[in-house]
């Protein structure tokens, strides 16, 4: 039994939901969705951290437009607080250089990084997933026993697919699935919507594809400005 699983518990005592924002295919806006909610829920008065546990492409801090400081230390390190909420991100300690972490590498990673975070008390923390279902988001779920999985997925069938093995997944193993969100929709297909009421998972919504979106990360007031950020705004309530 690794001992940083216990120290993990004592992090995250004091948080009161932990929600995990995956799917299984790259560019399907799993990462900016993820610090969409943590703003939109910061918006609303809540105590919110974010932390993104995609080692093998880290990009929250770019959307955030967040210093690359390393965070201070005490007891532990210190998540700093980046447009009203908390953040941590392997970025800190690798300073955007390249990080050829390999199999149990990335997971002793994963299980270092929740073992010296401290979040103190927050109502939420999102957390940016590793993509897929491989050793990375297992490890994860072992380590943490309170998540509930947000899972995203575009109009494509491919995505879908994918989303559909780890939704099916997480059932078998008894991990909550909190919905899923359709992302960069374009025209009125309901495919996903259908989908998803076959798998009996909630469709939290659908977020239309923003063009101008790119050209706003790194400014967040810009940021929230935009039409994606409002339409994730509407599906929080369902997320609450």
């Amino acid at each position: 039994m690794d001992p940083r699983l216990s120290i993990i518990d004592e992090r995250l005592k004091e948080v009161k939901r932990i929600i995990a924002v995956s799917g299984c295919k790259g560019g399907i806006g799993k990462s900016v969705i993820s610090c969409a909610l943590a703003l939109q829920l910061s918006k609303l008065g809540y105590k919110v951290g974010l932390l993104d546990l995609d080692f093998f492409s880290p990009s929250d801090h770019i959307i955030l437009g967040a210093k690359l400081s390393f965070p201070e230390e005490e007891k532990g390190i210190v998540a700093p607080e980046v447009s009203g909420i908390k953040f941590m991100s392997i970025v800190y300690f690798i300073e955007n250089k390249p990080a050829p972490f390999r199999g149990i590498d990335v997971s002793n990673a994963i299980i270092e990084l929740l073992a010296i975070t401290l979040w103190n008390k927050l109502d939420f923390l999102v957390i940016d997933m590793p993509p897929g279902i491989g050793d990375a988001t297992l490890d994860t779920i072992r380590a943490i026993k309170r998540m509930g999985f947000l899972l995203i997925s575009t109009q494509s069938k491919l995505s879908w697919e994918s989303t559909k093995r780890m939704a099916k997944m997480l059932k078998e193993i008894n991990v909550p699935i909190i919905g899923i969100i359709e992302n960069m929709q374009k025209g009125s297909d309901s495919f996903i919507e259908k989908q998803a009421k076959l798998l009996g998972i909630r469709f939290l919504g659908s977020i239309e594809f923003d063009e101008k979106l790119e050209s706003k990360l790194g400014n967040m007031k810009s940021f929230s400005q935009t039409k994606f950020s409002k339409q994730i705004g509407k599906i929080v309530p369902n997320i609450c």
